[in-house]
C-alpha cells in the first residue's frame, strides 16, 4: 500500500484481527455464519497483506497477478453464491475491488497516488463509504439489544463490526491508491 507506514501497520493489524475472528466464526453452529466467514477471512487476510507499507516490504512482481487471480476467483464464487442471498453481492464487489487494487499496484508499483482509474476508484469509494455508513447504523440497534446465550462467535453484532472494520479499511486503502 502506498502512503505512510503508521496507518499501514494499523490497517494490517485491523484486517488481520478481522481475518482471525472470521476464521473462528467458521466453527459457528449457525449455518449462515459458516457460509460467509471463509470469504470474509480471505478478504481480511488479503487486505492485511496488501496494507503492509511499501517502504517495509515490496512484493515481487509476480505477487500482484496471483492476488488478482485469487480474488478474481473469489469474486466469481461470490457471484455464484449470490443466487442464495444478496449479501454475497457485497463479497463480489469487495473481491472485485481487491482485483482492481492488485492490477493498479502491478501497473505502477512504488508510485504514490494516481495509479488507479479515477472513475473506478471514485465509484468504489462511494460504494464502500455508503456501506460503512449503513453498517454503522445497522450496528447500533443490534449492540443496544445484545444479550442472550449465543456463543461469542455467533453474535451478529460482532460479525457486523468485522464487516464494518473491513469496509473502513477498504475506504482507507482506496484513498491511498
Amino acid at each position: 500500500m502506498h502512503g505512510p507506514a503508521s496507518p499501514g501497520w494499523l490497517l494490517v493489524a485491523l484486517c488481520a484481527a478481522t481475518g482471525v475472528y472470521c476464521l473462528l466464526r467458521m466453527r459457528s453452529h449457525v449455518e449462515e455464519q459458516r457460509r460467509t466467514a471463509g470469504g470474509e477471512a480471505l478478504m481480511g487476510f488479503g487486505m492485511a497483506a496488501m496494507a503492509v507499507p511499501a517502504a517495509v516490504f515490496t512484493p515481487p512482481s509476480w505477487a500482484w497477478p496471483v492476488y488478482a487471480a485469487v480474488f478474481g476467483a473469489a469474486a466469481l464464487h461470490a457471484l455464484w453464491s449470490a443466487r442464495a442471498g444478496g449479501h454475497h453481492l457485497h463479497h463480489m464487489v469487495g473481491a472485485s475491488a481487491m482485483v482492481y487494487m492488485a492490477i493498479a499496484m502491478a501497473v505502477s508499483p512504488g508510485h504514490h497516488g494516481g495509479s488507479g482509474v479515477p472513475y473506478v476508484t471514485g465509484a468504489l469509494l462511494v460504494y464502500f463509504t455508503g456501506y460503512v455508513l449503513l453498517s454503522g447504523v445497522r450496528l447500533v440497534p443490534v449492540a443496544a439489544g445484545a444479550g442472550g446465550a449465543a456463543g461469542w462467535g455467533d453474535r451478529p453484532e460482532l460479525s457486523r463490526a468485522c464487516r464494518l472494520s473491513m469496509g473502513i479499511a477498504m475506504v482507507a486503502m482506496l484513498l491511498t491508491l
